[in-house]
């Protein structure tokens, strides 16, 4: 059996867990990376794409932390449901270190070492949302019910996003 050499670690954990999903590619400008302008060119409302956050916790080290791409991280919500005093992102250069991932390719599925994992509310509001694949240009389309079961996340309000400003319904 060969392997798909497009698919990424993180859409071959989905298949062992039998999770559908479309993988999404898009033309990557170093210049912006951010989840805001991968929606752009997929054309997505940006309510549908989550971008995934590495931060760290006085007592609980570090997790991951998926909101919306035009959202912030609600660092005290995220403290709270982490049960820590404080917490913060943690700086760039690390990143790829505790991950695997390099910024632009962060995700929940597949880091070195299993983090837990928090997604903003928000997303059980969409039918689906796009997630990092794991690679810049590359994303996942699922359902939020089929990434919280693929990635064990914990839901929770974590971002300063409101819900009647970005989602409307």
């Amino acid at each position: 059996m060969s392997r798909d050499s497009k698919k990424t670690n993180a859409a071959r954990i989905l298949d062992r867990l039998g999770i559908s999903y479309v993988l999404l590619t898009y033309e990557v400008d170093l210049a912006e990376l951010g989840a805001e302008r991968a929606a752009e060119k997929l054309g997505l409302p940006p309510e549908q794409v989550f971008k995934t956050l590495v931060a760290r916790g006085d007592r609980t080290g570090v997790c991951l932390a998926v909101i919306p791409a035009a959202a912030r991280l609600d660092l005290k919500a995220l403290a709270q449901l982490r049960c820590d005093r404080k917490i913060d992102t943690v700086p760039l250069k690390e990143v790829q270190g505790l991950t695997g991932y390099i910024r632009g390719g962060v995700t929940a599925l597949g880091c070195k070492k299993a983090y837990p994992v928090y997604l903003d509310a928000l997303a059980q509001r969409q039918e689906h949302i796009a997630v990092s694949a794991g690679k810049r240009g590359q994303m996942l389309w699922l359902t939020p019910e089929d990434y919280i079961r693929g990635t064990g996340a914990t839901v929770g309000k974590l971002s300063d996003a409101e819900s009647d400003v970005l989602f409307r319904g």
